[in-house]
């Protein structure tokens, strides 16, 4: 079955540059979804086709951030009941949302037939994007090390807190070691201002580079701001509610930045790639 899915995306008759971006972190309640959605917003703004895949299948929050209404998840693409088009949901500024399910253990485990499922769905997506951001789970479960290994650029975001640190070298670790990962953006969240975002960034890139043969490149440092709380609890946006508040105007320059990140041309510059990746980490652990 995953060498079938493997060809069939190889066979694609056309060739879809997308940027692929997964937003991951190790510990949660790091911000790691605001940053994904706020992200992907301002994307838009700027006239990119975004989707975000809620990749958190037992945890889903995406939609519910937006407030907006869903009636079928990822969890019905794998039962067959419909198609990941059809699942799709429309957020501000035209984003498109994958939404998962929440609290349903059974999505947080999928079987290799499962996964298999989620990936064929994706090779027969029909709604064209430019970006597509994978907003993983907590943790570094199987599903959170396939969708950040399979994706082109890796944002791991960290605040100021021991344990935020402890994990996301944890996450890089296993990704490092066991996948052969090497390069990752980090993304410092909730500090009081830059000078603290460098810091944080040098206490990580401290142990990694003691430790670990990996490149980490701060790519944002997004400021501590109460408007984000104010936006959250709307259900909207901070970079639609507040667009000039500090932690908006560092999110509106991160994704500025993001679209200038290349796109590999061979062969990782493709969904098919995303999606064969997925494959092969399967495949590999089976």
């Amino acid at each position: 079955m995953i060498d079938d899915q493997a060809s069939s995306l190889r066979k694609m008759k056309q060739s879809r540059l997308i940027k692929v971006i997964a937003v991951t972190g190790g510990k949660g309640g790091v911000g790691k979804t605001n940053i994904t959605l706020n992200t992907a917003i301002a994307m838009a703004k700027r006239g990119k086709r975004v989707m975000v895949l809620d990749a958190d299948l037992g945890l889903a929050n995406v939609d519910v951030m937006l407030g907006l209404r869903v009636e079928r998840n990822l969890s019905h693409v794998l039962s067959g009941e419909c198609t990941l088009d059809e699942i799709l949901v429309t957020g501000p500024h035209g984003i498109k949302i994958a939404p998962a399910t929440s609290g349903t253990q059974s999505m947080a485990e999928l079987t290799p037939t499962e996964h298999a499922g989620l990936i064929r769905a994706f090779s027969e997506l029909r709604s064209e994007i430019d970006v597509l951001i994978v907003d993983t789970a907590a943790g570094i479960s199987d599903m959170v090390l396939s969708f950040s290994r399979a994706s082109q650029d890796i944002m791991v975001v960290v605040c100021d807190e021991p344990t935020s640190l402890t994990d996301a070298y944890a996450l890089i670790k296993l990704l490092n070691r066991e996948h052969g990962v090497f390069r990752f953006k980090v993304v410092a969240n909730m500090v009081r201002d830059v000078r603290e975002g460098q810091e944080l960034f040098n206490k990580l890139s401290k142990v990694t580079g003691r430790f670990l043969d990996v490149a980490l490149e701060l790519v944002a440092t997004i400021p501590f701001d109460e408007n984000i709380r104010r936006a959250v609890r709307k259900q909207t946006a901070i970079v639609d509610a507040f667009p000039g508040s500090p932690a908006a105007l560092a999110i509106s320059q991160l994704a500025n930045n993001a679209l200038t990140w290349p796109i590999p041309a061979q062969p990782g510059g493709h969904l098919e790639f995303f999606l064969e990746q997925l494959v092969s980490e399967k495949a590999v652990g089976n």
